[in-house]
């Protein structure tokens, strides 16, 4: 070890007590990043729930990155001086080198404080679209979802984003303030349907999902909760049904707040319901003819 660091020595010209430092901090890192693995394997053994050892895994580890800034910190305090001036020298070229580096360590500090997104919450950028797995100080984890033609189920895909994206494109957060969102469906009937008769048994069946019900309620408080930091309103949550001409049958649009990923499970509920009234001859379904 004392060859390999005298040569060093002289290549570099630098002091051998700096090698032996970098030597030390590599194995204090080393240790504290073994030790916690060790902590997080001894928790999960423990049958606690996937979420409580993933936000146990997630303190945990800054927790131990604390530590090891702290560590390395009081190790190389009396040679700090000296070390700033060896990184003054090749600080420009580094920092051209390193540039998306140190882009993306602010923005992962700006989504740690400011929280546009925190894991779990569905989101949308730079056309990807999934819900929020894991987020680091370099990067952040999104679990891909098809488009809506697709129900948005997940595709099983982990996409890792740059955080500085956060900066330069824009964010859709499909959770925050509120975790609803407003979505559609279209139900077609006869023209010479009786109009009011259909839009009645719609609205029966949309009122009556236990999801749908639940959520204007819902809804009111998260609303109370969030006018404090967004000019958000709405003058009706209820389920509302729209009518529209189309060339020769009529159009019924139901307009109904969900959560975003409970959405293709009510739309398949409400069909089943609607599909099975249509049988019974209580909705006059259009087909083209």
């Amino acid at each position: 070890m004392n060859n390999v660091i005298n040569d060093l020595k002289g290549v570099t010209g630098i002091n051998n007590e700096y090698f032996i430092l970098v030597i030390i901090s590599i194995i204090i890192i080393i240790c504290l990043k073994v030790i916690s693995k060790i902590i997080c394997k001894m928790y999960a053994l423990n049958k606690h729930t996937s979420r409580n050892i993933f936000k146990f895994n997630q303190s945990l580890n800054v927790i131990s990155n604390i530590i090891i800034f702290l560590s390395i910190f009081v190790l190389w305090e009396g040679h700090l001086k000296n070390v700033v001036t060896i990184i003054s020298f090749i600080s420009a070229g580094a920092t051209i080198a390193l540039r998306e580096v140190i882009l993306n360590l602010i923005a992962g500090l700006y989504i740690k404080v400011s929280k546009p997104f925190v894991v779990e919450d569905r989101i949308e950028i730079n056309d990807i679209k999934g819900d929020v797995v894991l987020i680091s100080s370099m990067s952040f984890k999104v679990l891909e979802l098809g488009n809506r033609l697709n129900g948005e189920q997940s595709s099983g895909i982990i996409v890792n984003i740059p955080n500085s994206k956060i900066f330069s494109e824009p964010l859709k957060n499909y959770t925050t303030a509120f975790k609803y969102i407003w979505s559609e469906m279209v139900v077609n009937i006869d023209f010479e349907a009786d109009l009011d008769k259909n839009k009645k048994k719609l609205e029966k069946i949309v009122n009556k999902n236990e999801v749908i019900k639940s959520i204007p309620k819902k809804m009111d408080k998260a609303i109370d909760e969030a006018c404090g930091m967004y000019r958000i309103y709405y003058n009706n949550l209820k389920p509302i049904i729209y009518t529209e001409y189309k060339e020769d049958h009529i159009e019924l649009t139901i307009r109904f707040l969900v959560h975003p990923k409970k959405e293709r499970n009510v739309i398949n509920d409400l069909w089943i319901d609607i599909i099975k009234e249509a049988q019974k001859g209580n909705i006059d379904l259009y087909i083209k003819k």
